[in-house]
């Protein structure tokens, strides 16, 4: 079971670092992905990281803004988005899978989405 929390309202320009917590013993078994999704638009991948965190994996739209990170031994992956922009406005969801993809259907497990606003 993934938790996802931090997300909130921010200005342009401004952080926020999202959290998703995960239960279980298979956490560090699996690659982990974030995906977001705005109002009216598909489901989109944003980034994902491989078990021991030796591959990550962006959208070109985030690179350079967005890092992912996990921490295996508090079962928890990170989005730190930085320099956000009014268009990064979007439910944001972390899922779990067992490949390095960003098709939503390389994922198996899904948290429930937490709601970033960026006001321009």
């Amino acid at each position: 079971q993934l938790q996802a929390s931090g997300g909130g309202l921010v200005q342009a320009g401004g952080s926020l670092r999202l959290s998703c917590a995960a239960s279980g013993r298979t956490f560090s078994s699996y690659t982990m992905g974030w995906f977001r999704q705005a109002p009216g638009k598909e489901r989109e991948f944003v980034g994902a990281i491989t078990p021991g965190a030796g591959s990550i994996y962006y959208a070109d739209s985030v690179k350079g803004r967005f890092t992912i990170s996990r921490d295996n031994v508090k079962n928890t992956l990170y989005l730190q988005m930085n320099s956000l922009k009014p268009e990064d406005t979007a439910d944001y969801y972390c899922a779990a899978g067992r490949i390095l993809s960003k098709a939503t259907s390389s994922y198996n497990v899904w948290g429930q989405g937490t709601e970033v606003t960026v006001s321009s």
